[in-house]
């Protein structure tokens, strides 16, 4: 009896191996019949590709204008240097693209603009100067290119702070259409 047992058991065994061997050879077959057809199909695509890739035609000459020799970025910034005043210009009225066009106009009077964004809000009704250094001729030029009096304090305001990297710092508020200099810069 034991015999009979082993040999039900390795028939049995033997033919389960049979039926997952002819499926995974058909599983198989499958997979690379796949992988064979991908590959034509990424053959015929490279094949497309490099066909419109390569030029065809005549020989186009191309001329440029000649360039007339100017004078070299050093010649320039000698004879229209920037300021050594930094200004950090906040957008504190919420008007998009308004720092934007602020910085415009004070890098038009050589006054380096390290950054414009927006406040910390939107809440600001007047447009303030903070001088942030002890610079106060830098205060004064950019004062005066905006037309700020720099004896009104609600305009004008002190506080140094030696951790930032600016001279001043210009909010943007909501009065921005009184500054008459910006005006011709808000019509663009």
């Amino acid at each position: 009896m034991k015999k009979s047992k082993r040999r039900k058991s390795t028939k049995l065994f033997s033919k389960s191996n049979k039926k997952k061997g002819s499926k995974f050879s058909l599983s198989t077959s499958m997979l690379n019949a796949g992988i064979a057809g991908m590959t034509i199909i990424l053959i015929g695509f490279i094949f497309s590709f490099s066909n419109k890739q390569m030029q065809t035609g005549s020989k186009v000459d191309l001329q440029f204008p000649p360039m007339s020799v100017s004078e070299s970025p050093e010649e320039i910034y000698e004879a229209n240097p920037l300021l050594d005043i930094n200004i950090e210009i906040l957008n504190g009225c919420g008007e998009p693209g308004l720092a934007a066009k602020f910085s415009d106009l004070l890098r038009e009077k050589r006054i380096d603009v390290v950054r414009s964004e927006n406040a910390n809000h939107f809440e600001y009704d007047n447009t303030i100067l903070i001088q942030r250094t002890e610079k106060v001729n830098g205060m004064k030029i950019v004062a005066d290119a905006l037309s700020l009096d720099i004896n009104n304090k609600n305009q004008v305001i002190t506080l140094v702070d030696p951790n930032l990297d600016v001279d001043l710092t210009l909010i943007i508020g909501k009065d921005y259409r009184n500054i008459p200099s910006i005006r011709p810069y808000i019509r663009n």
